[in-house]
């Protein structure tokens, strides 16, 4: 039960200075005022403390009474998660809905997990069995997708099980198990709750070693992310950065999806979130929405929420991990999170560094990032956290703050290119300014797939890449007609490559998604298509020959032309590519 603290001093927008009455720590959970608003201790000073309040503050004054039960901000972790969509602080905004209409009243206070469902419970130990933090005890089958494992809480001490619940239905609420710790009796729930700044605990860090196939082409073969990586998407306004999450959401080969809309137009949430009731999974034809979880705190919500909404997303994400799974968590975006720690920071009077971002702004960076990775679970399961998140910098300076103390924490960055989305070329990931040092930890993966041809393919690319950007600069003076044919070849093949291959399409059926094996095929395609023209040059077959051949047109049409289900015949076309440009010849 909250007990009555102090009382209200001073209300400096979401920051509300108390005089307290007793002892409280950092991070202790407040209710401020009469109507009971959620807040959090984030400075104490003698007997006055300062908490930051997650909803709206208006009519609060001096005065007003506080309360606290000494307890840090936490999450409920259960069966109900997966499908469903939570604000910063987990309340379920969806239960609200319904509850409240479609605002959300100040002071409200929901349970997060339905109480009254009951859920169909096998137990997967036995009684007088011994167990330890992190034991899976039971599962329940929380979607056609994810089996959901009851976990022993990290917290509750190792013993010996005296009471394990039969199979059957039961709720969030009722005991399934009791864990006999020596010191006393301790009551198994299906939920156990967490705070959400402390790092879930495991056994050990682990490399990564498997990419995270998105379906994006220009993701994948030039830039791969490693399952347990950090990536970093930094744009301009009108880069892209929301679509390109939105299609890692949609497409990744994740287990678990957490999208965290944090401080984004709630229009884009909105589209989001009708979109995903369609969506079917490419891989397992079951819906999208049965492995997503939604954390939704939009712009016009307290900018404090949008503080607790990244660390809400990652506590989620650390508890399926935990339960062997590998999760994508989607932050859109970590500049919106900077910007509420910002104005939180000049509501204390903290002094500002650059840009008015607090000192400690690189500390909270590398404290969210770190929370990613493949590890080893208390279990002995092995999950992974791969954290994709968007950087916001204020005219597309990718100087700034945020994304040069972005750039410290992560190993692969996908940089968004204004002038790639003016052209309409999306993903507008720009290959000169992108980078990956993801490539070797995954090489292996790829070589078995590809018979160890993929890094070959991937670095001839960059070079190309990289030769065509130098030549466009002395097309620019003096044209192209000045160029031997050999060069005029390598712009050919990367314009081929940017049209064929780069540039796709999200509203397009067969082309927004791309396995990895239709990928390769496209990529080899191209591949042989160049070095088999560098031949025909050298014969004296002429560029425009080359364009206008059938198998120019074929390569150009491959990414709409064949499905999923087609890929044999596009191993056909591109085992016949050599075959087909050597009738240039005659």
């Amino acid at each position: 039960m909250a007990e009555l603290i102090g009382k209200i001093i001073r209300v400096n927008g979401p920051v509300v200075q108390i005089r307290c009455q007793s002892n409280l720590k950092m991070l202790d959970m407040v209710e401020v005022g009469d109507e009971k608003l959620v807040g959090e201790i984030v400075r104490l000073k003698e007997n006055i403390a300062y908490a930051q309040v997650y909803e709206d503050t208006t009519s609060l004054k001096a005065g007003d009474p506080v309360y606290s039960d000494r307890m840090p901000l936490s999450l409920e972790l259960g069966p109900g998660l997966i499908g469903n969509i939570f604000d910063g602080i987990q309340r379920p905004l969806e239960i609200i809905r319904k509850q409240e209409g479609d605002f959300i009243s100040r002071g409200l206070h929901v349970s997060t997990l339905e109480r009254e469902k009951k859920w169909h419970f096998i137990p997967l130990k036995k009684q007088d069995e011994k167990v330890q933090p992190g034991d899976i005890i039971g599962e329940v089958e929380e979607t056609s997708l994810i089996k959901h494992k009851i976990m022993i809480a990290p917290d509750a001490g190792e013993g010996i099980l005296s009471y394990i619940a039969d199979e059957g239905d039961y709720s969030v609420d009722e005991t399934i198990a009791e864990l006999d710790t020596g010191k006393g009796k301790y009551d198994v729930k299906m939920y156990h709750k967490w705070a959400v700044r402390k790092q879930r605990p495991y056994r050990n860090r682990i490399p990564p070693q498997q990419p995270l196939i998105t379906g994006q082409r220009v993701i994948d073969a030039l830039f791969p992310v490693a399952k347990g990586g950090c990536v970093a998407v930094p744009g301009g306004f009108g880069t892209g950065k929301t679509v390109v999450q939105h299609q890692l959401a949609k497409w990744s080969d994740a287990d678990v999806v957490v999208f965290v809309g944090c401080g984004e137009r709630g229009n884009e949430m909105t589209d989001v979130l009708t979109n995903f009731t369609k969506l079917v999974d490419p891989r397992t034809g079951k819906l999208l929405l049965e492995r997503t979880v939604f954390i939704a705190n939009t712009s016009n919500m307290p900018v404090a929420a949008r503080e607790a909404s990244i660390y809400t997303g990652i506590t989620i994400a650390e508890y399926f991990r935990d339960m062997g799974y590998d999760v994508a968590l989607m932050a859109d975006s970590t500049s919106r999170w900077a910007e509420a720690l910002r104005e939180l920071s000049g509501r204390m009077e903290e002094i500002p560094l650059e840009e008015g971002f607090p000192a400690y702004l690189p500390a909270r960076l590398a404290e969210f990032y770190e929370r990613a990775g493949r590890v080893i679970c208390l279990n002995g399961q092995t999950g992974s956290i791969t954290v994709i998140a968007s950087v916001s910098p204020p005219g597309g300076d990718f100087t700034e703050p945020v994304t040069s103390h972005t750039k410290r924490f992560i190993r692969c960055f996908w940089a968004l290119d204004r002038d790639l989305a003016y052209s309409r070329h999306y993903p507008a990931i720009s290959w000169i300014d992108s980078y990956s040092e993801y490539v070797d930890d995954i090489k292996n993966w790829w070589d078995t797939h590809t018979d160890g041809k993929w890094l070959g393919h991937r670095s001839m690319i960059l070079d190309l890449l990289q030769k065509e950007q130098r030549l466009q600069q002395i097309v620019k003076l003096i044209g192209a007609d000045v160029l031997p044919n050999t060069q005029k070849l390598i712009l050919e093949t990367c314009l081929l490559f940017k049209n064929a291959f780069l540039q796709q399409s999200a509203f397009d059926d067969t082309d927004t998604y791309c396995s990895a094996r239709k990928q390769f095929l496209m990529f080899d395609a191209i591949i042989k298509f160049h070095n088999k023209s560098e031949e025909l040059i050298k014969e004296g077959v002429e560029i425009p020959e080359i364009r206008e051949s059938q198998v120019y047109q074929e390569i150009v049409r491959m990414k709409t032309k064949y499905t999923e289900k087609q890929l044999n015949e596009l191993e056909k076309f591109v085992d016949s590519i050599e075959e087909q440009l050597e009738q240039l010849k005659k």
